[in-house]
């Protein structure tokens, strides 16, 4: 007679939110093997490690051809990169 407030949840609903959730942890796991990845192209530029790989990437410096063209200044407001860094760069233009 009376219907409840709440809809039980069918075995399509359940089915339908694990796939999403699954779908969500595989682009989470991609991102960061892609970001790893990038990272890692970032330490063929002379003169760049690890450290300094990690914060162009997190400036927005995804890959070397967006470091070699960048804007001294930009370089430079990135932490970890300084002047001698940013010379070793502009040599590569």
């Amino acid at each position: 007679m009376f219907k409840s407030a709440v809809t039980p949840e069918t075995p399509l609903k359940k089915e339908k939110k694990a796939a999403k959730s699954a779908k969500t942890k595989t682009k989470t796991k991609t991102k960061a093997v892609n970001s790893k990845k990038n990272i890692e192209t970032l330490t063929t530029l002379p003169g760049v490690g690890a450290k300094s790989a990690k914060a162009l990437y997190e400036a927005g410096f995804k890959t070397t051809k967006a470091v070699i063209a960048a804007d001294e200044k930009d370089l430079l407001s990135v932490s970890g990169v300084g002047i001698n860094l940013v010379k070793k760069l502009k040599k590569l233009k």
